[in-house]
């Protein structure tokens, strides 16, 4: 039996949508390269340096003792009484090149979709953020038999890496 366009038809449930639910696009839909590498050429460079720094300035901050500093080193096991590991430069510098790459990505993610304005960074920040980063850290959580208080951990840690890439989807969106 052949459906009919008629509304009380009841193969009308049965056939695809006609137009696609997009999130957080304006690009047409009819744009072959919508994700490409010329994306790069999209990106405002002082954005994305902007972006990197402001996350790896938010974990100076969420990690001190001020924020969540003592609770994380707790989380993981790390004794204060013991005497700290020695901080290397590379302890600072690998952070921020991670940053730079992932503020790199989100421009690229931001440029691709069209994200221009503070309201769609947030929505792009929100998806990465909960979507991306705070589920791959409480898989890590899951599986980690090595830290005495996982779920602590995945909530510093997680929260920290869901706002950090808010901020920087909000910094390549809105400053375009």
């Amino acid at each position: 039996m052949a459906c009919r366009p008629a509304s009380h038809d009841p193969c009308r449930s049965a056939r695809p949508l006609q137009r696609p639910v997009v999130l957080a696009s304006k690009r047409s839909l009819d744009t072959e390269d919508a994700v490409s590498f010329e994306g790069f050429g999209e990106l405002n460079w002082l954005a994305v340096v902007v972006g990197a720094i402001a996350y790896f300035a938010l974990g100076a901050l969420w990690y001190s003792p001020v924020l969540f500093g003592t609770r994380w080193q707790k989380s993981i096991g790390w004794d204060p009484a013991q005497r700290p590991p020695e901080i290397k430069p590379t302890t600072y510098v690998i952070p921020l090149v991670a940053n730079l790459v992932m503020a790199v990505a989100v421009g690229l993610i931001a440029a691709a979709t069209g994200s221009d304005s503070i309201g769609e960074g947030v929505v792009l920040g929100l998806i990465l953020g909960i979507g991306l980063s705070l589920m791959h850290t409480m898989i890590d959580a899951t599986f980690d038999p090595n830290k005495p208080e996982p779920w602590t951990w995945f909530a510093i840690n997680g929260a920290y890496h869901a706002l950090g890439l808010l901020i920087i989807a909000v910094i390549v969106s809105a400053w375009r």
